[in-house]
């Protein structure tokens, strides 16, 4: 069980209060988007009708659709789910499946709306299945029975936490997917509407309802959201043909632990008038092409109208989004495109009274707050309780590792594990008395990863520095927002020789400065990084080499 470790920043029971002289931060987000042409009234017609149940793209806007809108139009993937699909597709080989365009898009691309994705490049037959997890909120009888799952398949079984605050879990056998929905939904799971185009799993704050610092206890919206999202779990038609996938947020934290600023949509907290609610923030995404921060929406909404809000916001992407080139199809084009008062507008438009208040200037976030790590140990709101903090290198669990996590919450905590948007986990609940016992667990042991142990070994780091890795070209581990983020890539040796190595970006922040990092060097060959990293920490971060700080001392 070596895939697990916990990093302690701070002693145990201790808690670090914000900064009194923490200096002035920049405002969380860049400027508008660039100012828009004026549209024309056709521009403003839907593009898609309701048919039997479903929206489907008018024939009138088909023209220079592209491939994955044409695969909707064939087919509609939800019928997969809403009609029992699945179940005879499950009941085919995958020579029957793959002799019929039609039954190949079906595990490719439309199985996708179920959360399940086919491996056919390296893991033919195999498909992970992403699920939903509100606010990354977990029992230890869902953690378990995922784990279960994943033991079925040997050595292409484990689970990953996703930068979606969520559960993934590879190696799913098509034969098996009705037997394993049934399973998820006695849990209380679904993997519904997690993938393709869709509304991806609502963030919230990881703290939720035991950080004595939260704004707000975002667990009853974010769980509002998932519900409606997915039409408490039977499928909602009205929100499964949007022109590409739609992140949303739910901040409860002055640290930001959401990522608000790379969401689609984003709820930050705000009074006006002595009632609650929340300011918006709208269009934030990674892409391969383009990254680009939310920007204000200049509306605020009282608590009652979180779901009302999404909705309205949802049907003008819906409606309006662009369905061409891939690369420009998420609805930062869209606003870029009617500008942030012509977007605005036809929410407004969609909203129950067609009505929506400018942004409220009493906004809850403290502007000038030192983001507070969460790993190790730290005491809750709730007197006599801490939450822990746990590493877990690139995300990746074993079986053997979830059964472990799900015993130490029930032994030790209230049988509930915590996702985050890092993909680290937190165990909340735990008895002060309890907290010796669960650090000696064998679990808890540190593990690093070979770079950070190389460097650490080089260097001495005197704050927290976070380092994002990925493999994915879709930003999967969000290397963006790291202190230092890893790309990873193929490129040259000296000798010329083809290898594995990573574009690295510094300068990411989270938090009330929230900013994306920049290029700082492409193509760095893997044997190369150690060295650079120590000069980037360096450089940038205050480190000393561990041969000058021993002289100092």
């Amino acid at each position: 069980m070596a895939s697990l470790s916990a990093r302690f920043l701070t002693p145990p029971l201790s808690h670090t209060a914000p900064s009194s002289s923490a200096r002035p931060r920049t405002r969380l987000f860049a400027g508008p988007p660039k100012v828009a042409q004026p549209v024309d009234a056709g521009r403003l017609e839907p593009r898609v009708e309701e048919r039997d149940g479903y929206y489907v793209l008018k024939e009138k806007f088909r023209q220079g659709i592209n491939p994955s809108e044409k695969v909707k139009i064939e087919r509609e993937p939800m019928k997969l789910f809403m009609e029992n699909g699945i179940e005879e597709l499950a009941k085919l080989s995958m020579e029957e499946i793959d002799k019929e365009k039609s039954s190949k898009d079906d595990i490719d691309v439309r199985l996708k709306w179920l959360g399940l994705f086919h491996r056919r490049k390296h893991h033919y037959g195999r498909f992970m299945m992403r699920l939903k997890l509100p606010n990354g909120v977990t029992t230890s009888a869902q953690t378990r029975y995922l784990a279960s799952v994943i033991k079925k398949y040997g050595k292409d079984g484990c689970a990953d936490v996703t930068t979606r605050q969520n559960w993934q879990i590879r190696g799913v056998e098509l034969r098996d997917v009705p037997e394993i929905l049934k399973g998820l939904a006695e849990v209380g799971l679904t993997c519904l509407q997690s993938g393709m185009d869709n509304v991806r799993n609502p963030v919230g704050n990881p703290l939720a309802g035991i950080d004595p610092d939260e704004i707000v206890d975002t667990r009853p919206y974010t769980n509002l959201l998932s519900q409606f999202i997915t039409s408490n779990f039977r499928g909602n038609p009205d929100l499964t043909n949007l022109p590409r996938k739609w992140n949303v947020c739910v901040v409860g934290s002055h640290d930001l632990y959401e990522h608000p600023h790379i969401n689609d949509l984003a709820y930050m907290p705000a009074m006006r008038d002595g009632r609650f609610g929340f300011n918006l923030l709208v269009g934030g995404f990674f892409s391969p092409k383009r990254c680009a921060e939310a920007v204000p929406l200049d509306a605020w909404v009282p608590a009652d109208d979180v779901v009302p809000l999404c909705k309205a916001v949802l049907e003008t992407y819906r409606d309006l989004g662009f369905r061409g080139n891939r690369q420009k199809t998420r609805m930062m084009w869209l606003i870029d495109e009617l500008g942030i008062e012509g977007f605005r507008s036809e929410v407004v438009k969609r909203m129950p009274h067609q009505w929506l208040e400018r942004e409220s200037s009493e906004d809850l976030i403290k502007k000038q707050w030192e983001r507070r790590d969460y790993f190790g140990v730290n005491p809750q709101k709730q007197e006599g309780f801490s939450y822990v903090g746990l590493h877990i290198p690139v995300g990746r669990v074993q079986e053997d590792d979830m059964d472990e996590l799900a015993h130490l919450a029930d032994i030790y905590g209230s049988g509930e594990l915590r996702l985050t948007v890092e993909q680290n986990i937190i165990i909340p609940n735990i008895e002060n008395s309890k907290i010796e016992a669960l650090l000696k667990e064998p679990l808890l042991k540190d593990r690093a990863l070979k770079v950070t142990e190389e460097v650490q070994r080089l260097v001495s780091v005197t704050r927290p520095v976070r380092m994002h890795w990925t493999g994915c070209p879709n930003t999967c581990g969000q290397v963006q927002v790291a202190d230092i983020g890893f790309m990873g890539c193929m490129t040259r040796d000296e000798n010329g020789k083809v290898c594995e190595g990573a574009d690295v970006f510094v300068g990411g922040r989270v938090g009330s400065d929230s900013h994306l990092g920049d290029v700082y060097k492409k193509s760095v060959p893997c044997k190369d990084l150690v060295p650079l990293v120590v000069d980037i920490l360096v450089k940038h971060f205050g480190a000393v080499p561990r041969e000058r700080e021993d002289m100092e001392d």
